[in-house]
Order: C-alpha cells, then structure tokens, then sequence
C-alpha cells in the first residue's frame, strides 16, 4: 500500500470512528429517553428518542461542517427500532411474521450500512446533495440542515416503519400469505437494489468522461437503485396491512411518502446534476423510464 492510499484509509477509518462515536452519543441519549422519559405510549416514546438521536447526530454534523454524517442513520436505527418495539410487545419469539419482517430488515440495514461504509471515504468528503440543499436554501441554510437532511428523513423513515410496529406488536388479524409474499418481495427489492448498486460500481469504474449508465437494470429504468429501495418500504406496507386489513388506509402512508420524496426531491436532484455534467444523459431520457422499470427498447443498450 502506498503512502497516499495509507493516507486514504487512514482518513476513511478516522472518520468511520468519528461516525460510529457519534451515533453511539445519540443512541445513549435515546435509551435515556426510553428508560427515564416514557409517554406510556410506545410508538411515541420511540419517535421522542428517534428526534432526540436525530438532534444529536444533527449536532455532530454541524461539528465537522459534514451532513454525510447522518447517511447511515437511515439503514441504522430500523432494525433497532424493530427489536425495541418486539421486545415491548407481547408477541413472543415464536411469532412467525415477527421473524420474517425481521430478516428482511435485518438483511436491507446489513446491506446498506455495509455499502455505505464499504465506498465511505472519510469526512473530507460530504455527499453532493447537502451542499445543494443548503446553497439553494441561501440565508436559511442552517434550517434547511437541521429540516430537509435530517429531521424529515427521520420523520419518513419512522413513518415508513409504523408497518413493522404494527407487525411486531399487535396480533394477527390477515393472512399469512400476504406475509409470506411480503417477505419475498422485500427480499427481491433487496436484491434489485444490490445489483443495481454493483453494476454502479462497475460501471464508475471504466466509463469515459460524459458517459451516461445505461446498462443492465439501468436499461430498464433510470434509477431502479431507487425504485429498489421503494419496493423494500413497499413489502414492509404488506407486513402491516398482513397483520390489520383493516389499518390497510394508513399504513399505506410511508410507502406513499417515500415515493414522493423520490419522485419529487432525489430523482429530480439526480437528474439535474447528469444534465449538467454529461449531456448524453438526455438521450438516457429520452429512451428510459424514470422510476418504474420497464424492458428496454429495441436496439437499446442493455
């Protein structure tokens, strides 16, 4: 290893222990909360110390002027969330929709923090949204940091769990297929989202300057790493609605919110930045949908 990659890893582990430091701060504050604080309402007590983390890590990002600090509290705090909430209620370990939700969060938190931390290059390095986040919002940058990057994606996220809460709490009162098919869906947007991301890489890797990616999974849409991570939010709506049909008119709710934020805040972003930096990217849309994936056109690149 040379000198400069030492330097690189180096810088890289640093920050990944800052990170880790940080979150360890913002958990101890949240189990203070649960512990000494509680509303006697479970679903709100775990919201109360789910902001509480979220001000913390806000804090800790503000200290190293690098929002990318709260980029792996979205993967982190679900599966803790459905452990407390199983542990609180009074279904058991024996309950088989409990384990079937719970492997297929376990396994979506395993493989995005794992990706994450895999290509995290230090804190030198923050995500390129944030900046544009916080220039667009001019003078109100600061709100915009506190809101748009960590507040309400923490309040998407919790409401896109409230399905998992349902499941691990409440009796059965759906049928087990639906469970079954929710399993098997999250663990295919899993999936698709895996392959997605590797084929990413790979294509980062070799591209020539101002090549769009338009290969693979993404002949089929333009961002199916998105419309993958979608479908994971989608199946966890299944496990709910598996467990109350009749809660279906909610729990729908998290799923909708993740799909707009999709649609209307990463996608456009995304798309505005490739514009910018390779103008094939036109063509990419011009032949490829969106979001929802569709077989690519004859003569397409696949």
């Amino acid at each position: 290893m040379t000198d400069d990659e030492t330097a690189v890893h180096g810088s890289a582990a640093a920050g990944l222990i800052r990170v880790a430091a940080a979150y360890a701060v913002a958990l101890l504050v949240a189990a203070i909360w649960l512990i000494w604080g509680p509303t006697n309402t479970l679903w709100l007590d775990t919201l109360i110390a789910d902001v509480l983390a979220t001000l913390v890590v806000f804090a800790y990002s503000r200290r190293y002027r690098n929002s990318s600090v709260y980029d792996a509290y979205w993967s982190v705090i679900p599966p803790l969330m459905l452990i407390y909430w199983w542990w609180q209620g009074d279904l058991g370990i024996g309950d088989v929709r409990c384990w079937l939700v719970a492997v297929v969060v376990t396994v979506w938190a395993i493989r995005l923090t794992w990706n994450w931390a895999s290509t995290f290059p230090g804190l030198h390095h923050e995500d390129w949204r944030y900046g544009m986040i916080r220039s667009d919002a001019g003078r109100w940058e600061w709100p915009a940091d506190l809101f748009a990057i960590h507040l309400i994606p923490t309040m998407q996220v919790f409401l896109a769990m409230l399905p998992v809460y349902v499941t691990v709490t409440r009796p059965a009162d759906g049928p087990l297929w639906l469970a079954i098919v929710a399993f098997v869906a999250g663990l295919g947007a899993i999936g698709l989202e895996s392959v997605a991301d590797a084929q990413l890489r790979a294509f980062t890797r070799t591209h020539r300057p101002g090549d769009a990616m338009d290969r693979g999974l993404w002949a089929w849409s333009r961002h199916p790493n998105y419309f993958g991570e979608w479908m994971f939010w989608v199946a966890l709506t299944l496990f709910g609605i598996a467990t109350s049909p009749g809660d279906a008119w909610w729990l729908v709710a998290g799923a909708i919110v993740m799909l707009a934020m999709f649609e209307g805040a990463s996608i456009p972003m995304m798309e505005r930045r490739s514009l910018a930096r390779r103008p094939e990217y036109q063509q990419v849309i011009d032949n490829t949908p969106r979001f929802l994936p569709r077989p690519p056109r004859i003569g397409a690149h696949g």
